[in-house]
């Protein structure tokens, strides 16, 4: 089978993460799109790739690319991935899928409808111990579920002279932290957990009010100094759900907690057995017994479940992380296209139950009320 031909469009940190994983699955990179032409040329020749694309129409029009994955901003997802889609061409859609209800709901349906692949990176459902933890509750080790917690934390924009696209709602939407990392939290639990959220109170905080007026790269230091302009996304969120059996979720969200980088945490906990799963200590699956006692299952290929066995491409004791996760979900979603159907693929139904919590969560924040999911 001849290697498929790629295109990447928008050029930042999560746009070369998409470019080492589909080098890494044997695809092939046959151009490059960005913020500008001239953006454009200069990660081309970085990247060593033959093109750079002018616009999306010039990438969807390229007949030797099958994929478009779309890395820009959130506000441009929708009509890059309707473009590639409208042409012929299989998605890998950044998340959100959009930026409101509506055009996520369109995204989904047009991706339905012409029967391509089209995928979220909803990639930490490919930590190996994250498998174990679902095939676990599966089976019903631990029993009735009785209760979720967890958060997920960063500090990245700590300093109130940070500031990045994200920020700003016309660029990310109506929600910054719950939507962007939130969204997350919110995919890996109903997936490992298998209950869905049919109710959720929420609320927002906006608690840095002004931030730099310079923009700067995603997770970067910030530069002192400048001019000042006031905040309207929420810095920090909290958010009750309950599932369709009862069981009762809480979920912390943060991008200004100082020395959390990327701590995604949860617990789930059920009447005989519970799991919990930390992204920052992600080789490892704490596992809670009755009788004061605990176990710590750890990644690796010998041992637990198929799927977790499946992602531990290396052995025990060396370290796999969230690159690795990222290849993983490529690899899969380039394996659907050639027809197989791998486990736990992130779709755009996916994507779009994802944009269904955060307008719902959203709706919540506003009235301060229990407001239904569907």
């Amino acid at each position: 089978m001849s290697k498929l031909g790629i295109a990447i469009v928008g050029t930042g940190m999560i746009g070369a993460v998409h470019r080492r994983a589909a080098l890494l699955a044997g695809a092939v990179i046959r151009g490059v799109g960005a913020s500008s032409p001239e953006r454009a040329k200069e990660v081309a020749q970085s990247w060593d790739v033959p093109r750079a694309y002018r616009d999306i129409e010039e990438v969807v029009a390229d007949p030797q690319v099958q994929v478009v994955h779309v890395c820009t901003p959130n506000h441009l997802h929708r009509p890059m991935a309707q473009a590639a889609l409208q042409a012929g061409k299989h998605v890998v859609c950044e998340k959100p899928l959009a930026t409101t209800l509506e055009d996520a709901t369109a995204l989904a349906s047009l991706a339905a409808s012409t029967g391509l692949v089209a995928t979220v990176p909803f990639v930490y459902r490919y930590h190996p111990v994250v498998r174990e933890a679902r095939a676990r509750i599966a089976q019903g080790e631990l029993g009735p579920l009785r209760l979720i917690h967890g958060s997920y934390l960063q500090d990245w924009l700590l300093d109130p002279a940070s500031n990045n696209w994200r920020v700003d709602p016309a660029l990310g939407g109506a929600s910054r932290v719950f939507a962007d990392i939130g969204s997350h939290w919110c995919d890996l639990v109903e997936w490992v957990g298998g209950e869905r959220f049919v109710d959720v109170s929420a609320v927002f905080e906006t608690v840095i009010a002004e931030r730099g007026a310079t923009a700067g790269q995603s997770f970067t230091t910030p530069a002192a100094g400048g001019a000042m302009q006031a905040v309207s996304s929420e810095d920090v969120a909290a958010a009750m759900f309950k599932t369709a059996s009862g069981t009762l979720a809480s979920l912390t969200v943060s991008q200004v907690s100082a020395g959390r980088k990327n701590r995604l945490w949860f617990e789930i906990d059920g009447a005989r057995a519970s799991v919990a799963f930390d992204q920052e200590d992600c080789e490892r699956l704490w596992i809670g017994l009755p009788d004061q006692r605990e176990e710590v299952f750890v990644r690796g290929p010998g041992a637990g479940s198929a799927e977790q066995r499946r992602l531990s491409v290396f052995p025990a004791g060396h370290a796999q992380g969230y690159g690795n996760c990222f290849e993983a979900f490529v690899a899969d979603t380039y394996r659907a296209i050639a027809a197989e159907r791998p486990e736990g693929l992130p779709t755009f139904d996916d994507g779009l139950r994802s944009a269904l919590i955060v307008d719902r969560v959203i709706a919540s924040a506003k009235s301060r009320a229990w407001t239904p999911i569907g």
